[in-house]
């Protein structure tokens, strides 16, 4: 890759950082809120009752904001990176390929995260009903079913794409 300047390298790194957090962050929040619910996603499992839901979504909640807020700042850096950037997207198929990944799911992501944040002000503000946080969470599960994976797997491909930068051409000038 070309050399890019200082302004470029500091959104690339905090966006590249950022992706990795979230990711991180998305997969353990995916996998702790899966275990919450039986295998239909209908109801809580048997060892969670109305006495403990109340403390077990209040220790989820920072996994919902921390995955909210590390994807804002992705999306935003992300995106003052292409502008900052003297990289061209037709030299650079890795970075053409990572931008629209990127804007294809950001849409699905976004809207995921209006829930998230229904969620997140609900338990936050302490007035909420376990029926209500429920539908809401299986409303997530069920409106965009295997998106999350699917996300999860094209932004592994993003961060692959990044480290090897395939489809990359040389611009050879001419000096005759």
């Amino acid at each position: 890759m070309k050399k890019i300047n200082k302004i470029s390298g500091l959104f690339l790194s905090v966006s590249a950082l950022s992706c990795i957090f979230w990711i991180g962050s998305y997969l353990l929040r995916m996998f702790l809120t899966y275990q919450l619910f039986n295998e239909t996603m209908t109801a809580y499992r048997p060892f969670i009752n109305d006495k403990n839901i109340n403390a077990i979504l209040l220790v989820l909640n920072p996994s919902v904001i921390t995955t909210l807020v590390l994807y804002v700042i992705f999306i935003l850096s992300f995106i003052l990176f292409l502008f900052t950037t003297k990289l061209n997207l037709k030299q650079n198929g890795w970075l053409f390929i990572i931008t629209v990944l990127v804007f294809i799911t950001a849409p699905f992501e976004i809207y995921l995260m209006t829930i998230d944040y229904k969620i997140f002000n609900m338990v936050y503000s302490g007035i909420f009903t376990n029926g209500d946080v429920l539908n809401l969470i299986t409303k997530r599960f069920k409106d965009l079913s295997s998106f999350a994976l699917i996300e999860l797997l094209c932004y592994c491909t993003v961060i692959l794409l990044a480290i090897f930068q395939p489809l990359t051409r040389n611009s050879v000038k001419n000096e005759n």
